[in-house]
């Protein structure tokens, strides 16, 4: 995601998403037939719900007896999206809507209280003034230990609220409770619904069967989670060209039409919908709410003084503009770019046990990559967005998929055949830019600065 694209899907807003058409570029993989993988069989046993792997291999590349490459490209046309975003789009939370309706309301509160103290002081002789301040110094260690109290108590909230998150075992803050999320989730579907009723595919649809197989085959190879098996999954399929899929709490499974044609393959696919369900499984939503509603409460201590202390109002918006800037860029994205990595590297271990090829999982990342610098969109420092960077994403799929491949090995899957379709990639990639250097040459023996630079991650 970047600029303002990726706020705006933070706000639940649908329309927030932009397209790009990719401009002659075609697809490296092909998209299997939706046949073979839904004839994939499952059954239970053990740690692992053993099953069939998902459809055909990924075409090789054809190769030359001499060792060149071949003229085979499939025919898959790649959009060039400037939003991705693969998450549910409402995040904060109420008990259940209390909580969105009293935040501004105690917002207002601080700045009324802040600004009162200003003007209180302000109306002060001088004479008081002084008398208020040796007050304030002969009491100063009175006044630390009430500060201090005040810290404790916060810290030992925190302390106090910490859980276990399943299967990662990492400690979170949870300040609702689940039944809460429950009913928003409820209401958040209702207005999904509501917003797309006239665009759901039907369930006699092909991409409406394919993706219901998939999490079928998902859920069913990891029964052995509790989170999983305890959720009835229904499928959504919304006739629309954004590139987005999101899981909300309650099992409700959203995929756009836009993300079955941005895929490559169901091993893709199957990645995505495995990260979703982590998200899902995780309780991401819980935490990313307890977490903002814990500092949200926390900075209005400190919005009150900055409205106590700035001499003018005008100050005082700068001061309270630059705080929410603080909290956003130190906690608030952090915070979500690390839920972002937590799930890929869980739905990473559904896949995997699953059967699914997960080397497929960072040439999506790549493809998405390459799909950026052809339409010359800016790379923005990760630490401005929600989501981590393509770049880091792949390569951090990377570190991940040899554990993925022993887990995938642990539950009997077959072996993998067949080139690594990172190889793959990489090799297409290298055809693509000798033929663009190609057809550069003769114009031109200087590259263009105001072309983007390829420079495409690899293994």
């Amino acid at each position: 995601l970047s600029g303002n694209a990726r706020n705006w899907f933070l706000t639940g807003n649908p329309d927030s998403y932009r397209n790009f058409t990719g401009k002659g570029l075609r697809c490296l993989l092909d998209v299997p037939n939706a046949e073979v993988y839904r004839n994939a069989h499952h059954s239970s046993g053990g740690f692992c719900s053993q099953s069939q792997p998902l459809g055909e291999k990924i075409p090789s590349l054809q190769i030359s007896s001499a060792g060149q490459l071949t003229h085979h490209f499939p025919a898959w046309n790649l959009q060039i999206i400037r939003s991705f975003h693969t998450s549910p789009s409402l995040q904060a939370a109420p008990v259940p809507l209390f909580w969105i309706i009293v935040k501004p309301a105690q917002k207002l509160f601080a700045i009324i209280l802040g600004r009162s103290i200003r003007k209180w002081w302000k109306a002060l002789p001088p004479n008081k003034r002084e008398l208020f301040k040796e007050s304030a110094r002969k009491n100063k260690w009175k006044i630390l230990l009430g500060v201090s109290s005040l810290g404790v108590v916060f810290v030992m909230f925190y302390f106090t609220h910490l859980e276990e998150t399943p299967i990662t075992g990492r400690a979170r803050l949870m300040v609702f409770g689940k039944e809460h999320f429950r009913e928003l989730s409820q209401m958040e579907y209702d207005m999904w619904m509501d917003l797309f009723k006239s665009q759901m595919l039907p369930e006699t649809d092909a991409g409406y069967r394919l993706v219901e197989t998939i999490v079928g085959h998902l859920s069913e190879s990891n029964k052995d989670v509790p989170q999983i098996s305890a959720l009835k999954w229904v499928i959504h399929v919304v006739d629309e060209p954004a590139v987005n899929a999101f899981v909300l709490p309650n099992g409700q499974v959203f995929v756009f039409t836009g993300l079955l044609d941005a895929v490559s393959d169901i091993h893709q696919l199957s990645f995505i919908l495995g990260h979703e369900i982590a998200h899902a499984v995780l309780e991401h939503a819980v935490k990313k709410a307890s977490l903002v509603h814990f500092l949200d409460f926390l900075s209005l201590i400190f919005l009150a003084m900055i409205w106590a202390i700035c001499p003018r109002d005008s100050l005082a918006v700068v001061g309270q503009w630059i705080q929410s800037k603080l909290q956003e860029f130190m906690f608030d994205r952090p915070y979500s770019r690390t839920l972002e990595a937590e799930a890929d590297k869980v739905g990473l271990q559904f896949a995997a046990k699953a059967c699914v090829d997960v080397r497929a999982s960072s040439v999506f990342w790549q493809q998405m990559e390459l799909a950026e610098a052809i339409e010359g969109q800016p790379k923005l420092p990760e630490w401005l967005s929600t989501h981590p960077s393509h770049e880091n994403r792949a390569e951090h799929l990377d570190r991940l998929i040899p554990e993925a491949l022993k887990i995938r090995e642990s539950c009997n899957c077959p072996s993998l055949s067949g080139p690594d379709p990172r190889l793959i990639f990489r090799l297409n990639m290298q055809r693509l830019l000798k033929l663009a250097e190609g057809q550069e040459a003769p114009n031109s023996t200087k590259q263009d600065p105001s072309k983007p630079k390829l420079d495409f991650p690899h293994t």
